[in-house]
Parts: structure tokens; C-alpha cells; sequence
């Protein structure tokens, strides 16, 4: 049986990851918790998350990245903030390389999607996760 306090990594390819560190660092405020170039014939990578979180999201990118992002509009990573995010946060993450974006009648009800500089959806809930469905 999995603990359900299990941590989590989220990977994703990245085209640049200097351009993704910026959105997700600067614009959403995660920190960088580590970082690795790739030796020969390996990719760099970048993980950024919140200390105290049980989960983190790893990009990674470079010369030697295999598979390149192909995000498409259901490939989501959704955060329940319990309330509208902060007024600045949607216009701080489009500075930083994020496009507003809808989602579709249900998420465009429940959030606001910014799509990420790769393509990825970012989707900020205003609802908690215990009244999700």
C-alpha cells in the first residue's frame, strides 16, 4: 500500500528553461529547490516548489532533452488556493511569460487557467480541494 503522505513529482520538458524557471519562480512564486546540468548525453533539469509542500514540479530541458514539450489543453496542473488568487498574481505571471487562457465552462467557473511559456495550463482554483468534484 502507497502512504498516502507520499511525496510527489510533477516532470515536464521544457524548450527553455530559463524562460519556464522565470513563470514559475518569479511569476508564481515557487522556489528553486534544485538544479542539475546534465553531463554528456544527459538533460538539465530544474525542480521548483514550495518547501513545506509534499509535491514539486521537475523540469527538465537542454541539448540533450529526448522528448519535447507537447502539452495539450487537458494536461493540467491545478492548484486549490481556497480563494481567489491575489489581484496581482494573474498579471505577475503573464509578465513573466504566461497567457490568460479559458478553459472551459467548468474551470473558467471554479479558476483562472494561465497557459505556461511551454504551453502548459496552470489552473489557480478558488476552491479548496475538500470541495472539489
Amino acid at each position: 500500500m502507497i502512504d498516502p503522505a507520499a511525496s510527489i513529482r510533477i516532470a515536464r520538458p521544457s524548450r527553455d528553461l530559463a524562460v519556464a524557471e522565470h513563470f514559475y519562480r518569479d511569476g508564481l512564486g515557487l522556489h528553486v529547490l534544485w538544479r542539475g546540468q546534465g553531463g554528456p548525453g544527459e538533460h538539465d533539469l530544474i525542480m521548483l516548489g514550495w518547501p513545506e509542500a509534499s509535491w514539486h514540479l521537475e523540469l527538465v530541458g537542454g541539448p540533450h532533452l529526448a522528448v519535447r514539450p507537447t502539452p495539450g489543453p487537458e494536461d493540467l496542473l491545478v492548484i486549490y488556493l481556497g480563494e481567489a488568487p491575489d489581484e496581482k498574481l494573474v498579471p505577475r505571471l503573464e509578465s513573466a511569460g504566461g497567457r490568460r487562457v479559458s478553459q472551459g465552462a467548468y474551470w473558467d467557473r471554479w479558476g483562472i487557467t494561465v497557459e505556461d511559456p511551454d504551453g502548459y495550463r496552470l489552473v489557480l482554483s478558488h476552491r479548496s480541494w475538500s470541495n472539489a468534484d
